[in-house]
């Protein structure tokens, strides 16, 4: 390896005031650079049907991205068309994962096997953690009008696969609002700021932001190290990373390690920014349910068959 007299020079004088004590003495803050996080991968939303008929776009869960652990899967339902939604997500399982649903425009509603029975609405969100099994169905609450809607499934520790089931429906005026630079903040799950988003007690440790912007602008948010991360661009053109790779609406971007994401617009934007804690388990998933092994996935659906999922 060669180096410039610059470099050596430059070398020589960092030494010489280290033994002095100059550098030792400024406070540790002042050295500490951010690392902004880069865009390793962008993935088109690809159309998809699911459920009893409904036309939707996917992104997590796609032949190009099966899984950025612990995320599983990431839905956009967006259709003025009643035919496109209506048909809904009828009674079905779930097992050793939690699904969480985001409403932007529209009404859901939810039943499951313990009677419980919810609705979200625009602006509302939902975290529910199936743990060791449930039975629930996600209708739509209207029958005309505009539907948009998000679910991305998040994966548990095989330590929680057996937890009770549980819901945390979060309704519009409990989710925590800021602004972050020049961009507008939804905060569903997490800390930005010293602020707590209304989700709790979950064992991934989620963060979950609804980022917009109204005009051209930037902001760079706090995201933990180590943790995965991804950006889904909701609306308008959103440029992302420490390149600044510009993304439209329906794209979505892996964003490498680093301890802030950085995200900017020539005009309106909007993205949604999601990271939580890997797991490194092996990973099982067939249908509505992901174990750590084969063998649990097959219980798993031995047990909906006898009607023994609900009942352990």
């Amino acid at each position: 390896m060669s180096y410039s007299r610059r470099s050596f020079l430059s070398s020589v004088v960092g030494a010489a005031a280290a033994q002095l004590g100059c550098i030792a003495d400024r406070p540790a803050s002042a050295r500490v650079t951010p690392r902004t996080r880069a865009v390793r991968q962008v993935v088109d939303a690809q159309p998809t049907v699911e459920g009893a008929g409904v036309h939707l776009r996917r992104t997590l869960g796609s032949r190009a991205l099966p899984m950025l652990d612990p995320f599983l899967l990431l839905d956009e339902v967006h259709s003025d068309r009643p035919e496109d939604y209506a048909p809904g997500f009828p009674t079905h399982p779930h097992r050793g994962f939690e699904t969480v649903t985001y409403v932007l425009d529209g009404a859901f509603e939810h039943r499951d096997s313990s009677g419980n029975h919810g609705r979200l609405a625009t602006g509302s969100a939902q975290w529910m953690t199936a743990g060791r099994g449930i039975l629930h169905s996600e209708m739509p609450g209207q029958t005309a009008g505009g539907m948009w809607m998000f679910q991305f499934w998040v994966n548990l520790p095989r330590a929680s696969k057996w937890v009770a089931p549980r819901y945390q429906d979060i309704a519009p005026d409990r989710i925590v609002e800021a602004r972050v630079d020049d961009a507008h903040v939804r905060l569903v799950a997490g800390e930005l700021a010293g602020r707590h988003g209304p989700v709790e007690g979950i064992v991934t440790a989620p963060q979950m932001l609804d980022l917009r912007f109204d005009a051209r602008g930037r902001c760079a948010v706090p995201v933990t190290p180590g943790h995965n991360a991804f950006a889904y661009v909701i609306e308008g053109r959103v440029k992302l990373g420490l390149d600044e790779v510009p993304l439209r609406a329906g794209q979505l971007a892996v964003l490498g390690d680093g301890d802030r994401v950085v995200a900017s617009t020539d005009g309106a934007g909007r993205a949604l920014l999601v990271s939580a804690r890997p797991l490194n388990e092996p990973v099982a998933r067939r249908g509505p349910f992901v174990m750590n092994t084969d063998e649990e996935i097959q219980q798993a659906f031995d047990d909906y068959r006898s009607g023994r999922l609900v009942q352990l």
